[in-house]
């Protein structure tokens, strides 16, 4: 009889993977670093221009309800006899604008006696801080970089408003219409860091 081979096959151990080299670990990590260096400037873009939108979307609707306002009471929502004292928000002669925000979101009744809503922004999620909505312990009107919403009314009913930027890139000076809403943008100054010049500016405005 001849000699029986063994059926079972020889197990032929693997041979260890090739693991990275210290220098591939730094040059992939160098790579991811570029290409996040490079995506992060495109993503900020996306988000500022995501905020304008939507604070000319805010302004819009501003300026909508308070016209609403004029044409149910035939005033506007202010007690000021002059365009300046009706100037509210950011650098008016009242700082903050939750008092015409209360009229239009009919919580408060002085001028808004038929306790007509308006407008219905909602409340920021964070108090503290507040973005994008209403702060709720003033009735302020926020705007998505945190600051309140400027508006000015023409309380003199002359049928014009004092332009902010002047002739400097926002229109015309007058403005010729009856309410005018902006943002101060992410800066929080007039204009471009403040030099009062729309043009190149990241604020946003409701007559253009």
């Amino acid at each position: 009889m001849g000699v029986r081979r063994n059926s079972k096959l020889a197990v032929r151990n693997p041979k260890p993977g090739r693991a990275f080299t210290l220098i591939e670990l730094v040059v992939v990590i160098s790579v991811i670093a570029i290409l996040m260096g490079l995506l992060f400037p495109a993503f900020r873009g996306v988000q500022d221009q995501a905020k304008k939108t939507q604070a000319k979307n805010d302004l819009t609707q501003i300026a909508t309800a308070v016209n609403a306002f004029y044409t149910e009471y035939g005033r506007y929502p202010t007690s000021a006899t002059t365009n300046a004292t009706a100037t509210l928000g950011p650098g008016g002669s009242t700082p903050e604008n939750g008092g015409l925000f209360n009229e239009l979101r009919a919580i408060t009744f002085v001028l808004n006696t038929r306790k007509i809503v308006y407008l219905s922004p909602p409340e920021a999620k964070n108090q503290t801080a507040p973005r994008s909505g209403i702060e709720t312990a003033t009735g302020g009107y926020y705007d998505p970089w945190g600051n309140e919403y400027a508006i000015a009314l023409d309380a003199e009913y002359g049928g014009t408003l004092t332009n902010p930027y002047g002739s400097n890139g926002a229109g015309s000076d007058p403005v010729h219409q009856g309410v005018i809403t902006w943002s101060l943008g992410n800066d929080a100054k007039l204009g471009n860091n403040g030099d009062g010049k729309f043009t190149s500016s990241d604020d946003v405005v409701s007559w253009q």
